[in-house]
């Protein structure tokens, strides 16, 4: 079954029996140890191994058989084959990540430049950033080599990403007028993200599962700050921007159901998808500025907060 065959190809024998007779004749004795006098550095740095360049030479072998027989192009390890370069694994994800990273870590600081500390937003949402930076970092991290830590570490921080958003989105709409609401909810939020790495670390590390759980709390999340938008369309004439950053962030991650094989064995759904949410932070740390500014502006007033 072709269809079976190119969901499962690391199975294949093909397959299995290169990388067995590759790392038979190349990763022992005075053939490993050449390969290791030849090794550039940054592969060495980043933890290629022989048996790892053995799989990616006997993956390309396998394409090659596939594609010559008119078989479609299959997965090896669950993702679909890339060209490496240099020392990155997934290069278009990894650079997307990394711009992600960058234009989160610009807008924190036009943030801190442009926000007094005394705008009551101003830590949690500085907070909120650092979670983010790490998630970026983690998911370039990831993308450059996939290794059982990198890929538990990108899985569990994105999750924290959205769980910070959600807690981010509780202190803004009740938080400032109730401390104790927020406070319980991030407790709550803490348990919850505990109980997630937990399970997938200790019990098992379902793909399913971690997708339908970040689904979940991500739709909590979209519809709390819509809500907000909705509530004070009419008041706050910056709410539109927190629309279009929670629409556009949850319909651009629709792009990872197209999971097509990579383009120019470089470009795949998720690197599109990563790379359409770069221009995203500029939009939604200018939300933020406009806020927190609205807000120490009411605070100095005597207003109260809403």
């Amino acid at each position: 079954n072709a269809a079976f065959l190119a969901t499962s190809c690391d199975k294949e024998p093909v397959y299995q029996g290169c990388v067995t007779q590759c790392v038979r004749t190349n990763c022992t004795g005075a053939r490993l140890r050449g390969f290791q006098s030849t090794q550039p550095p940054y592969m060495a740095l980043t933890g290629w191994t022989c048996r790892d360049d053995c799989r990616y030479q006997c993956m390309w072998q396998t394409v090659g058989l596939y594609q010559a027989e008119g078989y479609s192009i299959p997965q090896f390890h669950g993702k679909w084959p890339f060209a490496r370069f240099l020392c990155f694994e997934e290069p278009a994800s990894a650079l997307a990540s990394l711009l992600n990273g960058l234009a989160c870590l610009l807008m924190l600081l036009r943030y801190r430049s442009s926000v007094p500390r005394q705008s009551p937003m101003y830590y949690t949402i500085t907070a909120f950033s650092l979670v983010s930076l790490n998630a970026w970092f983690w998911s370039t991290v990831f993308h450059t080599r996939d290794t059982y830590l990198t890929e538990k570490m990108d899985y569990f921080c994105a999750s924290a990403v959205i769980l910070y958003s959600i807690y981010l989105c509780c202190v803004r709409t009740l938080g400032l007028r109730r401390p104790g609401v927020s406070s319980m909810v991030g407790v709550v939020l803490i348990l919850a993200f505990t109980s997630h790495v937990f399970y997938l670390t200790f019990i098992s590390f379902d793909y399913g599962y971690n997708m339908a759980a970040n689904a979940t709390i991500g739709i909590v999340n979209l519809l709390w700050w819509l809500c907000w938008c909705w509530q004070n369309r009419r008041t706050l004439p910056y709410w539109w921007k927190c629309g279009v950053v929670v629409m556009l962030l949850h319909g651009l991650a629709l792009l990872e159901l197209l999971d097509f094989p990579p383009l120019f064995w470089i470009l795949d759904a998720h690197a599109v998808w990563h790379l359409s949410t770069v221009p995203v932070h500029f939009l939604f740390y200018s939300f933020l500025i406009d806020d927190s500014l609205h807000l120490l502006n009411t605070e100095k007033a005597g207003v109260k907060l809403e």
